[in-house]
C-alpha cells in the first residue's frame, strides 16, 4: 500500500494498540444487524402527512410499543404513548391544559419510554446510541439503557426516575427520550423524488430532511424544476410560480422562501383587469395561512405567468431543434385571430382566446412589461437565502439515481423504445442511453447550478427544462406535458400523456434484471425502487411488480392524487429481516389514529447484518487498511507514537 496514505492513517491511529482496537471495533460493528432503511416518494409538499410518517417511522414505533408493552398495557394507553413519542411538545400542552401532568404519570411514562427505547436501540452499539442522545441527557440515558444487573434493574430504574422527578427535569427528560426513539428508529432515509409542488409547504419538508443523520435523494422532475429555477432558467421560474398559483400555494413562495410576488400581482392586475380569467381559478386543496390572496387576483396572476411560460418554453424549443419538440412550440400553432390552435393536424377552438400580451407576428416575444417582471422574479429566486440552502442540499445529497445495498433507486424511468431497446438521447452532439444517460444528466444538472456563467452553463441550464418535461427525460418519461391542453382545450382526449415504453416493459422480471445488471447489481437479489407514477390501488393496481423485482411507491401522499389512488402513500421499509410496505391512511391533523397497514412483501433468507451491506464493505476495506498499518508498525516501516 502507498506509504504516504499509511502515514496519514497513522496520524489517527498512532500505534499498534489504537489500530488493533479499531479493527476489533469495526469487526464488531459488521456483526450487528443492518439498520432499518426507509424509502419515501412523491411527498409533493404535504408536510403534515410526511412529518407524521417520519415521527412515527411509518407505524414502526407503534409496532415496537405493542411488542414491548402489549401484554401489560391497554391499547388506548399504547396509542397515547405513541402520540407522546410523535408529538411531545403538543402532548405536554394538551395534558397541562387537561390537568393530566402528575408525578405518577411522569414516573410511569418514563419507565415505559425506557423499555421502548431499549427495544429500538438493541441492535446498535453503545457509542452509536450515545451519538443520538441529546447532549445534556447523555449520562442519564446511557445509564438507563445499559443496566446489566437484572436482579436490581427495577430498583435502579426507580432510584434514577425518582431523582429525575426530584430535580424537576422530568418533562425535559421525557421530551429527550421521545426524540431519541424517533432518531433511533429510522437508520437511513431514501427519498425517491418529488418533494416539491402541489402541497402547501415543501420548504418545511426540506427543513426536516436537512436534520436527518443519513439521507439521500433521487431527484424527481418537480425537484429538478425548482433546481432549474434556482439555476436561472426563466421558463422553470415561471413553471414553479404557475404550479403554485394553480394550487393557491402562496405560503411556500412568500413565507417559506421570501419570494416577492408583488410585481406579478401588479402586472396581472393591470393587464387582465377586465378579464375574469375563469379558466385559471386555483385548485384550493389547502388554505394559505400567512399570505391569503383573493382568488380572482390569483386567477389573473396564474394566467399572466402561464402565458409568459408558454413564450419562454417556445424560445427554448426553437433554440434546441435537437430536442425534436417543434410540435410543442404551442404559440407557433395558435391562430390568434380565429382563437384556435392546431394540434396533431387538427384545429381546436380555444376556451380562452384572450392574449393581450401576445404579438401574433412574434408570438414568443416577451413584452417590455413581461421582461421586466421576469427580471424581478429571477432576482428574487437568486437572492433567497433559504431557497439557496435547500437547493444546495438537494445537490449535495441528491443524484439521478443511487445503488444502495443491492437496490437501484431512481424516480422515473430508464427510457426505452417500443421494441424494448434503450432509447438514445442527443446531448451536445453525442448520444447517450441507459446508465450512461443518467450519469451525463447528473453532470449537466450540477453544471447548471455550480458553474460560473459561460456557454456550457447556459446549455446545461436550458437542459434542466428538458429534464422537467422532455419526452426522453428519465425524470418525466411521457410524450408531452399537456398543461396547455388541460387549461385551454375542452377535448379531454387531448389532455392525456402517454408513458414511455419503460412503464410497460418494466413489469417484466427479465427487463428489471437487465436494468439491474446494467448498473452493476445482482439481478437475482436486487430490486428497482421508483416513484413518479401513482399506484391506483382502488383500481386493483399493486405497488409490487415484476414478481417482486420492482416497487413503485408513489401511492398518493399528495391530496391531489388521493381520490385516484384510494390511499395516502407508501413507505417501503427494509430492515434486517424483511422488506415491508406501509400503506398509509389519509392524514387529518388532530386525529389520533394514523397507523398504516404494514405488509411483508419479502422475507430475507437470513437476518442481514451490516457485513451484508455497502457500509459493511466499506468497513471491511477500512479493516484491510488498518491491517496494512499494523504490518508497517511491526516491520518498523512506520514508527509508533504514544
Amino acid at each position: 500500500m502507498d506509504m504516504k496514505y499509511l502515514r496519514l492513517l497513522a496520524k489517527e491511529f498512532p500505534n499498534i494498540d489504537r489500530a488493533a482496537s479499531e479493527i476489533v471495533n469495526l469487526s464488531a460493528i459488521r456483526s450487528l444487524p443492518k439498520g432499518t432503511e426507509y424509502f419515501f416518494s412523491d411527498m409533493h409538499g404535504e408536510y403534515e402527512a410526511f412529518l407524521h410518517m417520519l415521527r412515527s417511522a411509518s407505524g414502526v414505533i407503534r409496532h415496537k410499543i405493542d411488542l414491548t408493552l402489549g401484554k401489560a398495557v391497554s391499547s388506548a394507553e399504547r396509542e397515547a404513548l405513541a402520540t407522546l413519542i410523535y408529538y411531545p411538545e403538543k402532548e405536554f400542552k394538551r395534558l397541562k391544559k387537561a390537568g393530566g401532568l402528575s408525578d405518577e404519570w411522569r414516573r410511569l411514562t418514563i419507565y415505559r419510554l425506557i423499555l421502548v427505547c431499549e427495544t429500538v436501540s438493541a441492535k446498535y452499539t453503545r457509542s452509536r446510541v450515545r451519538k443520538r442522545i441529546p447532549a445534556d441527557m447523555v449520562y442519564i440515558l446511557d445509564e438507563l439503557l445499559n443496566v446489566t444487573d437484572d436482579v436490581n434493574k427495577e430498583y435502579y430504574y426507580d432510584e434514577i426516575i425518582s431523582t429525575i422527578l426530584d430535580t424537576g427535569i422530568a418533562d425535559h427528560f421525557i421530551r429527550s427520550i421521545c426524540r431519541l426513539i424517533q432518531a433511533l428508529t429510522i437508520d437511513s432515509l431514501h427519498i425517491i423524488g418529488d418533494i416539491y409542488d402541489r402541497g402547501p409547504r415543501a420548504d418545511i419538508i426540506m427543513d426536516a430532511l436537512m436534520k436527518m443523520h443519513d439521507i439521500d435523494i433521487q431527484w424527481g422532475n418537480h425537484d429538478i424544476s425548482w433546481m432549474g429555477a434556482a439555476s436561472g432558467n426563466r421558463a422553470l421560474i415561471a413553471n414553479v410560480i404557475r404550479i403554485s398559483m394553480r394550487y393557491n400555494n402562496f405560503d411556500v413562495l412568500e413565507d417559506g422562501y421570501g419570494l416577492n410576488l408583488r410585481a406579478l400581482a401588479v402586472f396581472a392586475g393591470e393587464v387582465y383587469k377586465d378579464d375574469e380569467c375563469a379558466l385559471f381559478l386555483p385548485h384550493t386543496l389547502d388554505d394559505n395561512i400567512y399570505d391569503p390572496v383573493d382568488v380572482k387576483l390569483v386567477a389573473k396572476m396564474h394566467k399572466a405567468i402561464t402565458v409568459i411560460q408558454l413564450k419562454l418554453e417556445g424560445q427554448l424549443i426553437e433554440r434546441h431543434p435537437e430536442w425534436g419538440m417543434a410540435h410543442r412550440d404551442i404559440f407557433r400553432q395558435v391562430d390568434f385571430a380565429k382563437g384556435t390552435v392546431l394540434i396533431g393536424g387538427k384545429e381546436h377552438k380555444l376556451l380562452d382566446p384572450c392574449f393581450p400580451t401576445v404579438d401574433p407576428a412574434h408570438p414568443l416575444r416577451l413584452t417590455d412589461g413581461e421582461n421586466e417582471l421576469m427580471s424581478v422574479l429571477e432576482a428574487s429566486f437568486q437572492h433567497s437565502e433559504k431557497l439557496g440552502a435547500h437547493i444546495h442540499f438537494l445537490f449535495s445529497k441528491g443524484s439521478m439515481y443511487k445503488c444502495i445495498n443491492g437496490n437501484l433507486l431512481f424516480h422515473g424511468c430508464i427510457p426505452m423504445n417500443e421494441d424494448g431497446s434503450w432509447q438514445s438521447t442527443d446531448i451536445a452532439g453525442k448520444s447517450y442511453s441507459g446508465k450512461a444517460l443518467l450519469d451525463k444528466l447528473d453532470e449537466l444538472a450540477n453544471k447548471a447550478y455550480f458553474m460560473h456563467p459561460c456557454e456550457e452553463k447556459s446549455y446545461a441550464a436550458d437542459y434542466m427544462w428538458y429534464l422537467w418535461s422532455g419526452p426522453c427525460s428519465p425524470l418525466y418519461g411521457k410524450d408531452k406535458m399537456a398543461f396547455f391542453e388541460r387549461c385551454y382545450l375542452e377535448d379531454k382526449a387531448l389532455h392525456g400523456e402517454r408513458y414511455n415504453a419503460y412503464y410497460r416493459f418494466s413489469e417484466s422480471a427479465g427487463v428489471c434484471e437487465r436494468i439491474l445488471t446494467m448498473f452493476g447489481l445482482d439481478p437475482a437479489k436486487g430490486h428497482i425502487i421508483n416513484g413518479h407514477v401513482p399506484v391506483r390501488i382502488k383500481n386493483g393496481e399493486s405497488p409490487v411488480k415484476a414478481g417482486g423485482k420492482l416497487f413503485v411507491i408513489d401511492g398518493g401522499i399528495s391530496k391531489a392524487y388521493q381520490s385516484a389512488t384510494g390511499i395516502a402513500g407508501y413507505t417501503l421499509i427494509y430492515d434486517s429481516h424483511s422488506l415491508n410496505l406501509a400503506e398509509h391512511k389519509p392524514f387529518i391533523a388532530g386525529e389520533s389514529e394514523h397507523t398504516p397497514t404494514i405488509h411483508c412483501v419479502e422475507k430475507l433468507a437470513h437476518r442481514a447484518n451490516i457485513s451484508d451491506t455497502d457500509k459493511g464493505a466499506e468497513l471491511l476495506e477500512q479493516i484491510g487498511d488498518l491491517r496494512e498499518l499494523l504490518a508497517a508498525y511491526r516491520s518498523g516501516a512506520i514508527k509508533e507514537k504514544y
